[in-house]
């Protein structure tokens, strides 16, 4: 959706008209951790995203400035998908999402340890990654 075609001022409304779908934060998801991908790298992920609407949600990801398109350097038929800043500050909310999740619901134990980690120094964690995240940007 559009920035033109807002439902409401209100900013939790305006943040869901981008990302609050089924689909949205999962591909960024995918890119926060593979820092970049092919289109056949998130139709292999377990959710089994249909590509319809693979497609609709990396065009409306696009055109919304949280990912961006790159020739791939090894195939002039694919494309790379990469996070803007715009996207990656979108970490803090993924981090928030896995808290309340491990608090609610069974999560992996690869999770619980990375979410250990989280918890010692949150703020410190985030500033940390934030950084990383930027200068691959």
């Amino acid at each position: 959706m559009s920035s033109s075609k807002k439902r409401s001022q209100c900013p939790i409304s305006c943040s869901l008209d981008l990302w609050g779908d089924k689909w949205s934060l999962l591909i960024v998801r995918d890119l926060m951790y593979s820092k970049q991908c092919t289109y056949g790298d998130f139709l292999k992920s377990d959710e089994k995203i249909a590509t319809n609407i693979l497609a609709s949600r990396l065009l409306m990801l696009e055109e919304n400035g949280i990912i961006s398109k790159q020739n791939h350097p090894e195939s002039k038929a694919k494309v790379l998908y990469k996070l803007t800043e715009k996207g990656i500050d979108l970490l803090p909310l993924l981090i928030e999402i896995n808290l309340w999740s491990e608090k609610y619901s069974e999560i992996p134990e690869s999770q619980k340890l990375i979410l250990n980690e989280v918890k010692k120094d949150k703020a410190g964690f985030i500033e940390k990654s934030l950084e990383t995240l930027k200068r691959e940007v």
